[in-house]
């Protein structure tokens, strides 16, 4: 009865998917795809209609679920030490050995908490018989948990009544789970997220569970190693240790002293803290020996070896090249098998023999024999076709989907009541990696389907964690050189879009009472070229070209770029509004294009002030919004004096400066402050306003006298208004 009610209204949210994909594109939930050579950052395809898995049958993955990890924890704490399944030959060496993901460099070490595989992706398909299947083990740095908790946030927004009167097992439980494993294994310190950077496909996520665990995220120059500790650097030069880092890049490039040397997004000495207990890695380095697709045909035997126990869920039947005698099957039967690289990962790698021609299956058997270490093979399994929503038809049209599981391990091993079910991107295509393209689905899973059962209650399972006190510690005692850039530029380019936006108007209404050429002062003021045949053709460079670096949309992609670094500074919520004007500026230059009006344009502005307006009335620390106000307002008194207004609108935006200034009395101050200033100043006796230059002068002096001179990363030359120093 409960799976029916849920399938009921679960259609109700089909009718809402517009709202919901909206929701997802203003809060900037996105995946990056790699496509032609090039890096596409897009926006997650979600369709609305779940995947509904009832609580016997979930009940039935969570053990077998829990079965799996913790042999592959015992595992991976094994062959870094005594090695007995080896010894004992279940195992071949050379398999284990010749693993790519075995590095002998962690070889001997105990993690902190002893706990190897902190969070497990667990890939999983059902048959069309209903079997379940485990298809890949994800040990390293498993993606995708962000993207179904945050559309569960939003579908509970959107349909209330859906989640009052369908039992879905809650799934916002996630951030605390995974922070709970992360201070139970921490040494001593704070908590960090690295990141490579803002272009890694899943940045998205990095910043996401950095704001909602209440870790701190971390860039590799934010951190140093010494004396076999690891150090966050603030923007002032103070080290803050770290006790644990979720490290969201690959081992390889994790430390150039251990792994790749030329590797430039890792930390040098990382590993030397690691091995000296000194700091705990979410997940441990090494974890690769594990999820080798290769070693993935050995778990059941882990299984049997380690706990004693027969496996509770099924592998894909698989063969082995290395064995002869399953060579011999794979090289007969190549037409009929799933064919995997097991260097691979992504979904990258994998041959259908039934879709290759003979020469290219005569090709692929001749690798085989030649590297029978480097393939597997595996039976095709027919796996569910699940329904989605076209979105250009709007029709439901069956998809190939798989299950990604989420499975947390600290003090003890949680499977998470939810899951990134992952769809393929055409009909009837068998991979369905989200690197290849494809959408997602929330999961929900029901709780029993009995009147008297009580709500699920994580807190009966594990000790509670209270996110408030580190979600607190993103204040500006965390802050890096880096970050504090951004939180300035942040502040100067909303200023930049919004005040020239205002601003160009009566301009405009100028140009359509007959005085065509009235926006050339307006340009001439703002540096901005004036060698147009026409007023079109003016706005369109103004406005809407972003290949224009002068140009209100670049002034608000950069505003983007500056603030999608900050997210767990702010919080999703604020910077939703930063990811409306970006979207409503491309709708603007698409109305344009065709001949419509710009009235679009007030919709941006709108944007711009709910941001402020937001920050201003938020719990957000008052030192990272004066870092934001400060930018501001030189930047509006910049644009003022630029445009000749009277001195006397002058007061105000000198006012909020002087008064978000104070807010900073006795602290150390970040080099773009006292740069912005004085440049202005600079520019100021070229433009009159000899009272505002004296208080000025008076800001130079403090800001100069407490600035820490930092190299900020180099994103790009500050572009607009001819200002020549360099920004993020």
């Amino acid at each position: 009865m409960i799976e029916r009610a849920a399938r009921t209204l679960a259609n109700e949210l089909i009718n809402r998917r517009e709202d919901i994909n909206r929701e997802l594109s203003r809060n900037g939930v996105r995946f990056g795809v790699t496509s032609g050579g090039e890096y596409h950052d897009r926006l997650f395809p979600y369709d609305p209609i779940p995947r509904i898995i009832e609580s016997d049958e979930y009940d039935r993955l969570e053990a077998g679920l829990k079965q799996r990890v913790n042999a592959l924890n015992a595992y991976l704490a094994d062959i870094y030490s005594d090695k007995r399944i080896i010894h004992d030959g279940v195992i071949p060496e050379e398999f284990v050995y010749t693993s790519a993901g075995y590095f002998p460099q962690v070889n001997g070490v105990t993690p902190p908490g002893g706990v190897f595989a902190h969070i497990a992706g667990e890939d999983l398909v059902q048959g069309e018989d209903g079997r379940w299947w485990v298809l890949e083990d994800n040990l390293r740095i498993p993606s995708g948990a962000s993207y179904p908790l945050f559309a569960r946030d939003i579908e509970r927004r959107i349909n209330p009544k859906l989640f009052r009167e369908v039992r879905v097992r809650d799934n916002r439980d996630y951030p605390r789970l995974l922070r709970k494993a992360m201070d139970f294994v921490s040494t001593e310190g704070i908590a960090v997220v690295l990141t490579p950077g803002r272009y890694n496909s899943a940045f998205f996520e990095h910043a996401y569970l950095a704001e909602k665990t209440g870790a701190t995220l971390a860039f590799p120059e934010d951190l140093e190693v010494m004396n076999n500790q690891l150090f966050f650097l603030d923007y002032a030069g103070n080290r803050h240790r770290v006790g644990v880092v979720y490290r969201r890049l690959s081992d390889e490039y994790l430390d150039p002293f251990a792994f790749n040397p030329d590797s430039v997004i890792g930390v040098p000495g990382l590993l030397s803290a690691y091995r000296a207990g000194n700091v705990a890695i979410v997940n441990a380095p090494g974890n690769g020996a594990a999820d080798d697709k290769a070693i993935y045909y050995f778990v059941p035997r882990m299984i049997r070896y380690y706990l004693g126990e027969e496996p509770l869920l099924n592998n894909a039947p698989t063969y082995m090249p290395m064995f002869e005698d399953d060579r011999a099957v794979v090289l007969d039967r190549l037409g009929e098998l799933v064919i995997k690289d097991v260097a691979e990962a992504g979904g990258y790698g994998v041959v259908f023999g039934r879709d290759l021609d003979r020469a290219a299956r005569a090709e692929l058997a001749e690798r085989i024999a030649a590297e029978p270490r480097r393939f597997i093979a595996q039976e095709v399994i027919q796996f569910k076709d699940l329904d989605v929503v076209d979105p250009l038809t709007g029709r439901e049209t069956p998809r190939k989907a798989d299950l990604r599981a989420f499975v947390v391990t600290g003090q003890n091993t949680h499977v998470w009541y939810s899951g990134l079910t992952r769809y393929s991107s055409v009909p009837g295509q068998m991979i369905v990696n989200s690197s290849q393209g494809g959408g997602f689905k929330d999961t929900w899973v029901l709780a029993p389907d009995d009147p008297n059962h009580k709500p699920i209650r994580r807190d009966e399972h594990i000790e509670s964690v209270n996110l408030m006190p580190h979600s607190r510690s993103h204040a500006l005692a965390l802050v890096t050189a880096s970050k504090a850039d951004n939180l300035f530029w942040l502040g100067r380019y909303t200023e930049r879009a919004f005040t020239t936006l205002v601003q160009f108007l009566p301009f405009y209404d100028r140009v359509m009472d007959t005085d065509v050429d009235a926006f050339r002062p307006f340009a001439r003021a703002l540096d901005l070229p004036q060698d147009f045949e026409d007023f079109d053709a003016f706005i369109r460079s103004f406005l809407y070209d972003g290949d224009q670096p002068d140009s209100v949309r670049s002034a608000i992609v950069a505003a983007f770029n500056n603030a999608v670094i900050l997210r767990p500074e702010l919080s999703s919520r604020l910077l939703q509004y930063i990811e409306l004007a970006v979207t409503n500026i491309t709708d603007a230059a698409s109305r344009f294009a065709n001949a419509e009006d710009i009235y679009k344009q007030r919709d941006i502005a709108d944007n711009i002030l709910a941001f402020w307006g937001g920050v201003e009335n938020s719990t957000v620390d008052p030192s990272l919004k004066a870092f934001i106000f400060i930018g501001k307002y030189v930047e509006r008194i910049d644009l003022y004096t630029r445009l000749n207004l009277p001195a006397s609108e002058m007061a105000a935006p000198m006012g909020k400066l002087e008064t978000y200034s104070r807010t900073l009395d006795g602290m150390p101050l970040p080099q773009c402050f006292a740069d912005g200033v004085r440049w202005l100043l600079a520019q100021l006796p070229e433009r009159g306003y000899p009272e505002l230059v004296e208080r000025l002068r008076m800001f130079l002096d403090d800001f100069g006298g407490r600035s820490i001179a930092s190299e900020a990363k180099d994103m790009g030359q500050l572009n607009a208004m001819n200002m020549d120093a360099e920004r993020p």
